[in-house]
């Protein structure tokens, strides 16, 4: 989608899109259920985790950074991920509406 037709959604609609987008990687979906299983680490052990080199693992990391799935702090040399439960939310948030509305009905 253009960036200039991102103008006719609400801002919900363009973080929820950013924030699928993020996810529609299965690389990515990996990263965020290995950081859930072990709470923190540092990039390197991310990258003994998946069959895919360094620079794919820390481009991954960094698409998932700036949608604000995940967020990474600097401690020395190492960069330590965690997952963003604010994201997480509004995850939870969406599906329960969608839930929600289905519940009563069917096709």
């Amino acid at each position: 989608m253009g960036a200039s037709k991102t103008v006719f959604f609400s801002d919900n609609q363009n973080e929820l899109a950013t924030l699928f987008k993020a996810l529609s990687h299965p690389a990515r979906v990996a990263i965020i259920e290995y950081l859930l299983k072990i709470d923190t680490c540092i990039c390197g052990d991310i990258v003994n985790e998946l069959p895919l080199a360094q620079p794919t693992v820390s481009q991954h990391l960094r698409e998932l950074k700036n949608a604000g799935i995940i967020k990474g702090t600097i401690e020395g040399t190492a960069i330590c991920y965690c997952v963003n439960l604010e994201s997480l939310k509004k995850f939870e948030v969406y599906f329960s509406g969608i839930t929600t509305q289905l519940k009563n009905k069917c096709c």
